[in-house]
C-alpha cells in the first residue's frame, strides 16, 4: 500500500472537515444555552429564512408541555441520525481505503487499468457489499425512529384487551346490550349468534335458531331480547338470560401468536376444543318475521322497542310490529340490494343504505306522513349509514370514503374522510362522537366528526385482525373495553381507547 505524502494527507483532512461541516446536524433542545448557540450560528452564517424559522419557534402558540414533548422527540430523531451519520463517515473511509487498495492491486495486476478483468469484478463485488451495508444500516436506524413514534402515540392510547374466539366462520356484526348485565353479542356466517362475557371472554349463550348466516344482531333498549337478521330470509326476536362469570386476571394474549399460523384453522380448532360448545343454547325464537324474498342483511329496533325495521337483498326494508309480528310498512325505492339499516336513538327515523350508491332517510315521526330523502354522495356501494346523537348521519362506502351529513342540509356532506380501503359497518361513540372505521385491509381507524384522523388501532402478526374487519361497536361506559371490532378471522376483539389522551393528542 503506497504511503501518502504530507500534502495529500492534509488535503484529505481538509476535505473531510468540509464534508463534516456541510452534513452536520444542529442540535435543537429546549435549554436556553443551546438556543443561544443556535441563534448565534444563524446570525453568523445562516440565511434569513432560517432566522425567521427560529423566530417563529420562539413565538410559537403551542402549549409548553406539547413543545417540550416535540423537542424531546426531535432530540431522539437527531441522535438516531447522528449515529447514522457517524457510521456513514466510517463507511466512506472504508470505501476510500478499499479504492486505494484496489488501485495499488490494479497497478500490479493490470497495469493501472481498473476497467478490465478480475479487478473490475472484485471492485464491483466489494462496492455492492458496501452499498448493501449502507442500506441495511439506514433501514435499521429509520425503523428505530418509526418505532419510537409508535411507542409514544397509538400504542399508549389504544390497547387490545380481550379476544373473543369461538365462531366457526366469519363474524359479520356485533353489538353490546343496553341493559344489565352488559354482554357482547356477535352474529356469524356459521348460522349462530353468541353472547360473551366482556371481562372474561367466555361464551355465555349461543342462539342456533337460524338456518342461514346470521348477518346482524341488535339488543332491545330495555328488555333482555335480541334481534337477529339472517340469510334464511327471516329476522328472529329471541329472549336470553345469562349470568356473568367471576372476572379472571387478564392474560397476555400477545405472546402465543406465530407469524406463519393459518389463524382460521387455529380458531376453528379452539372452537372445537372448548368454550362455545359448552355454552347453553337457545333454539326457538319468540317471534319470527317473514315477508322478505331475499337475504335479510340487517335489522334494528325503533326507539321504544315496539317496532323493528329489516333490510333485505330484495331491495326493500320492512317495518314490523313486535307484539303482533305484522308487517306495518314496506319501504321501497332502492334500485339494488340493501346493505344496512339503522334507527335514530331518540326519534322515529330510519336510514337504509344500498348497493345503488345511495342511502335513504325515512321519517316516521308523523303517523300520517312518511317522508323519504335520498342522499347521493358516494360512487360505490354504501356499506352502512348511522345516526349520531345530534342531527348528523355518517355514511361509509366501498368507494373508500366516509361522509358526515347534516340532517338539516342534505345537499352536500359537511366533512369527507378519504381512506385507502373500503369501509364496512361503522360506529360513532355517543359522548365524544368518535367514528370507528373497520376496513377491508384489516385496519381499524378512528376519526372525529370533522374528518381529523385520531388514531389507528395496533395491528401486527401478534395482535389485531388478520382478515377483513366487518364491523365496529362502541361501549363507552365499560371500564375495560370501550370499543369492539369483528371480522372474517372468526374473532371479535375488545379494545381500550384512552379517549381523553386521544383527544389531547389531537
Amino acid at each position: 500500500m503506497p504511503v501518502e505524502s504530507g500534502s495529500s494527507a492534509a488535503a484529505r483532512q481538509a476535505k473531510q472537515k468540509r464534508k463534516s461541516h456541510s452534513l452536520s446536524i444542529r442540535r435543537t433542545n429546549s435549554t436556553e444555552q443551546e438556543r443561544t448557540g443556535l441563534q448565534r450560528d444563524m446570525l453568523e452564517g445562516q440565511s434569513s429564512e432560517n432566522l425567521e424559522t427560529y423566530l417563529r419557534m420562539e413565538d410559537s402558540k403551542l402549549p409548553l408541555s406539547l413543545r417540550s414533548n416535540l423537542l424531546d422527540l426531535f432530540g431522539q430523531i437527531e441522535r438516531e441520525f447522528e449515529n447514522l451519520y457517524i457510521e456513514n463517515i466510517e463507511l466512506r473511509r472504508e470505501i476510500e481505503t478499499l479504492n486505494d487498495r484496489l488501485t495499488a492491486e490494479g497497478q500490479t495486476i493490470e497495469g493501472g487499468d481498473l476497467t478490465k478483468g478480475a479487478l473490475k469484478a472484485k471492485a464491483s463485488h466489494s462496492t455492492s457489499q458496501l452499498s448493501q451495508k449502507l442500506k441495511t444500516t439506514y433501514k435499521a436506524s429509520t425503523s428505530k425512529i418509526v418505532s419510537s413514534f409508535k411507542a409514544t402515540t397509538s400504542r399508549a392510547v389504544c390497547q387490545l384487551v380481550k379476544e373473543y374466539v369461538g365462531h366457526r366462520d366469519g363474524i359479520w356484526d356485533l353489538s353490546v346490550t343496553r341493559t344489565q348485565p352488559v354482554v357482547l353479542g356477535t352474529a356469524s356466517a356459521d348460522h349462530t349468534a353468541m353472547l360473551w362475557s366482556i371481562e372474561t371472554g367466555k361464551c355465555l349463550l349461543k342462539y342456533v335458531g337460524h338456518q342461514g348466516s346470521v348477518n346482524s344482531i341488535k339488543f332491545h333498549p330495555t328488555e333482555q331480547m335480541a334481534l337477529t337478521a339472517s340469510g334464511d330470509q327471516t329476522a328472529h326476536i329471541w329472549r336470553y338470560m345469562v349470568q356473568l362469570p367471576t372476572p379472571q386476571p387478564v392474560a397476555d394474549i400477545s405472546v402465543p401468536c406465530e407469524d406463519d399460523i393459518d389463524f382460521s384453522d387455529k380458531d376453528e380448532a379452539e372452537g372445537d376444543a372448548e368454550g362455545p360448545n359448552e355454552c347453553p343454547s337457545v333454539r326457538v325464537a319468540v317471534t319470527t318475521l317473514r315477508s322478505h324474498q331475499g337475504v335479510v342483511i340487517a335489522a334494528d329496533w325503533l326507539v321504544g322497542g315496539k317496532q323493528v325495521v329489516t333490510a333485505s337483498w330484495d331491495r326493500a326494508a320492512n317495518l314490523y310490529d313486535v307484539e303482533t309480528s305484522e308487517l306495518v310498512h314496506t319501504l321501497t325505492g332502492h334500485d339494488q340490494e340493501l346493505t344496512h339499516c339503522c334507527t335514530h336513538p331518540t326519534q322515529r327515523l330510519v336510514v337504509t343504505s344500498s348497493r345503488d350508491t345511495t342511502f335513504r332517510l325515512w321519517d316516521f315521526r308523523d303517523p300520517s306522513i312518511h317522508s323519504v330523502n335520498v342522499f347521493q354522495g358516494h360512487t360505490d356501494t354504501v356499506t352502512s349509514a348511522v345516526f349520531t346523537v345530534g342531527d348528523n348521519v355518517v355514511s361509509g362506502s366501498d368507494d373508500r370514503t366516509v361522509k358526515v351529513w347534516d340532517l338539516k342540509n342534505m345537499r352536500s356532506p359537511i366533512a369527507t374522510i378519504r381512506t385507502d380501503s373500503a369501509v364496512n359497518r361503522i360506529s360513532v361513540s355517543v359522548n365524544q362522537r368518535i367514528i370507528a372505521l373497520p376496513h377491508d385491509n384489516r385496519q381499524v381507524r378512528l376519526f372525529d366528526m370533522s374528518g381529523v384522523r385520531l388514531a389507528r388501532l395496533p395491528r401486527s402478526n401478534r395482535q389485531g385482525h388478520r382478515r377483513m374487519v366487518c364491523c365496529s361497536a362502541w361501549c363507552e361506559d365499560n371500564a375495560s373495553c370501550n370499543l369492539f371490532s369483528c371480522g372474517f378471522d372468526r374473532q371479535a376483539i375488545g379494545w381500550n381507547i384512552n379517549i381523553p389522551a386521544l383527544l389531547q393528542e389531537k
